[in-house]
């Protein structure tokens, strides 16, 4: 009995010691995968600190974006949609850098925060202003105010009117004026308007008369295609740029010089109407490349930044915008929605050699997707 009961006892130990070995081991496991060595089945590894989470994903896909963006504009094209759309809000970039940056902090993702900071430092040497400052000597021979305006289908035609009876600008742009637009301009603004009885013929007043006008009538109920210069001096008409919106050009003739003047709309870079924009920003190109030897005046609703290729090249015939002169090239037009907080500015003023510019202003109107620009110009000439 007593080795029976030995050996009982025996067996009990090593049962013992096994089930405590095996505790100890599942503790060790349990250890272990708090740790983040192994989790479950041993074979398994565990995933790496920070590389597959999603933080780091989500910061992967922004810049992405950001720089294939960046890319284009480096490269000196528009590529394609959504590229375009993309640079009209190049600045704005900086916002989603920023948040991949702090995707990327979060993830411990090293390589994702060099590549968030060299975004941000691409884009801050991009937001910088870009086109010619130089302006000309001489003496003045004559000063201008210009103001142009997209009244969306004639409905800010009434703003505009107002504005324009506060700025008393010589010579007015207007686009996406339908027919009612024309209709209120004419009673506004006409030979027989009231304000035409009242200047009277002064020609020292800066008076809201408007008696000369050269416009392209829109062939649809929209408006989008009418388009008007209205002038406080003498016109002669000239051959515009033929356009899917109506671009019309004329002469004015301002204290004895001769200024030449185009309104300028393009199609919007609509990804179904890509290849019109650029064809449309081209024609521009090439007129202001035919008439940078004489004073001209090229205004309107560009459906361009200068962060667009198309209309740098614009820009790379010598003509100046107007807003560059002045420090004002990165404050917004358009949406008026969100503007001056966010925006692109599409709209400008540009003139060729022998202009300077002393003050822009961007106006608010009520029932446009627009703001109005307004550009004090002076014309030089030397002696």
């Amino acid at each position: 009995m007593a080795g029976v009961g030995g050996g009982t006892e025996g067996v009990e130990d090593v049962a013992l010691r096994g089930a405590t070995a095996e505790t100890v081991e599942t503790a060790k496991r349990a250890k272990r995968g708090k740790t983040g060595g192994w989790t479950g089945d041993e074979n398994v590894p565990a995933p790496r600190h920070g590389t597959t989470r999603p933080g780091a994903w989500f910061a992967a896909l922004l810049l992405l974006t950001v720089t294939t963006v960046l890319a284009c504009r480096m490269a000196d094209t528009d590529a394609i949609t959504p590229i375009p759309q993309l640079l009209a809000f190049l600045p704005w970039l900086l916002a989603p850098t920023a948040v991949a940056l702090l995707f990327a902090a979060l993830s411990h993702w090293r390589i994702g925060l060099v590549w968030g900071v060299v975004a941000l430092a691409v884009t801050a040497w991009y937001i910088e202003p870009y086109g010619r400052t130089m302006e000309p000597g001489g003496t003045p021979v004559a000063e201008i105010r210009v103001l142009t305006a997209n009244v969306e289908f004639g409905q800010a035609t009434d703003a505009l009117i107002e504005a324009v009876a506060k700025q008393r600008p010589d010579l007015v742009f207007v686009q996406e004026c339908e027919d009612v637009c024309e209709k209120k301009l004419n009673q506004a603004f006409g030979k027989k308007s009231k304000s035409s009885e009242a200047d009277k013929g002064d020609k020292g007043d800066k008076g809201s008369v408007y008696p000369y006008r050269q416009s392209v009538e829109s062939a649809t109920s929209e408006g989008s295609d009418g388009s008007v210069i209205l002038s406080r001096h003498p016109l002669t008409p000239a051959k515009g740029i033929p356009a899917t919106m109506g671009m019309p050009g004329a002469t004015a003739d301002v204290d004895g010089q001769e200024i030449r003047l185009q309104l300028a709309h393009p199609m919007p870079p609509l990804p179904s109407h890509l290849g019109t924009w650029r064809k449309e920003l081209a024609a521009l190109r090439d007129y202001a490349a035919a008439n940078i030897g004489r004073p001209t005046v090229v205004a309107g609703d560009f459906n361009a930044t200068q962060d667009h290729a198309a209309f740098r090249r614009i820009l790379d015939t010598g003509f100046m915008d107007g807003a560059r002169l002045t420090g004002d090239t990165r404050t917004p037009s358009w949406p008026a929605l969100t503007a001056p907080a966010f925006g692109a500015q599409i709209d400008h003023v540009l003139v060729s050699r022998g202009f300077t510019a002393t003050r822009t202003r961007f106006l608010d109107l009520d029932d446009t997707d627009h703001r109005a620009l307004v550009v004090d110009l002076t014309l030089r000439k030397s002696t």
